[in-house]
């Protein structure tokens, strides 16, 4: 057997980069959203079945797992939404320059969380 082979670039040797980071939590949280949103269908049309069924989902949201759950929505949709915009730049071709790519991923990364922010505060 030859083992002079290269290896596979398996997670105990493989590295990590912003650009992969990206790559990676864009798909979970495209996965995230759609489920998010079906359930967003589902609370309004449970304005159908009744004020009651409405009332103990708004009770819901109004606690502190609620509100943690809001702010986890609001950052995948805004890290999505971002990332949407950095991938539309890259199918144009641009930001393929290794420094870009960083600086872009990070842009995403903490843009995220202070479009999260802000968006909180604006609906509060």
């Amino acid at each position: 057997m030859d083992n002079n082979n290269p290896l596979s670039p398996h997670i105990q040797i493989y590295s990590w980069h912003i650009s992969s980071l990206v790559s990676i939590s864009h798909r979970i949280t495209g996965i995230i959203n759609i489920l998010v949103i079906t359930l967003i269908c589902l609370w309004v049309a449970s304005l159908l079945l009744g004020e009651t069924n409405y009332e103990i989902i708004k009770f819901f949201l109004k606690s502190f797992f609620g509100k943690f759950l809001v702010i986890g929505i609001i950052w995948s949709f805004s890290f999505q939404i971002l990332a949407e915009i950095r991938h539309l730049l890259m199918d144009l071709g641009y930001g393929f320059e290794l420094r870009t790519s960083k600086i872009s991923g990070l842009m995403v990364i903490f843009g995220s969380f202070i479009l999260t922010v802000f968006i909180y505060i604006i609906g509060s």
